[in-house]
């Protein structure tokens, strides 16, 4: 396996890692994301037993103890199981989640304290803004959460739009049916009856990049990608 590296939009950049044992022939990927700034910050740990590629990777864009933020989507192995040993390597790291997910997980799990953030709030990074945005159940997870990043309008998007493959680091094209057969197969999503309007909520921030776990990110109307998925998991649950 290799991780490679891309810049998705300014200042954030795609460590991808293929792995085409996963759901053969076509494979899976494992994405996690920096965003630069005068406080870099990392969306998703990765898998602990990826680690010594993921930490090759970055230090291609800056000395890893730079990290100062440690982020992701929800707890779960392939989003935060590598967090200590980013915390271990990084001294000034600090993981950073929602209330939920540092109430039921990261308080016990991270080797050191996290930051709790509120639905809405923002972290500044010197150069870029996150917000966490709280997702509950969508896709999965009641700790489930995304980053707006707002000067490039990047949604860090964690499993939404889970896909097969190993296509290009940014597509212009269609994310929404490769997503719709992914959830076909993996049915991985709790199909809460929030989703729709959780995800149409996103498609309100108007994000022109959507940066996925699984998957290319994506450049365009993420709106309407968003909205387009949201009318998929209302499809399912009247279904």
């Amino acid at each position: 396996m290799e991780t490679k590296v891309a810049e998705i939009a300014d200042g954030i950049y795609r460590l991808s890692t293929y792995v085409p044992e996963i759901a053969p022939p076509r494979g899976f990927t494992f994405n996690q994301f920096l965003v630069l700034g005068e406080e870099p910050l990392l969306f998703h740990s990765g898998l602990r037993k990826m680690f010594p590629l993921a930490q090759a990777a970055l230090a291609q864009l800056i000395p890893p103890d730079r990290l100062r933020w440690i982020a992701f989507g929800h707890f779960e192995s392939d989003e935060c199981g590598a967090l200590n040993d980013w915390l271990s390597i990084s001294p000034h790291a600090t993981a950073a989640h929602g209330r939920t997910g540092c109430m039921v997980s990261l308080n016990d799990f991270a080797d050191r304290p996290p930051r709790v953030l509120e639905n809405g709030e923002t972290i500044d990074l010197g150069g870029k803004r996150v917000r966490f945005i709280d997702t509950p159940h969508t896709p999965h997870g009641w700790d489930a959460g995304v980053l707006f990043e707002e000067s490039t309008r990047t949604l860090l998007c964690g499993d939404l739009f889970t896909q097969l493959g190993d296509g290009p680091a940014l597509t212009t094209g269609d994310i929404v049916g490769p997503a719709i057969e992914a959830e076909d197969l993996f049915k991985y999503s709790s199909l809460s009856p929030n989703m729709g309007s959780t995800l149409r909520k996103l498609a309100e921030l108007s994000p022109s990049t959507l940066a996925l776990m699984h998957g290319p990110s994506f450049s365009g109307d993420g709106g309407a990608a968003l909205r387009a998925l949201a009318a998929d998991y209302e499809r399912r649950l009247i279904g």
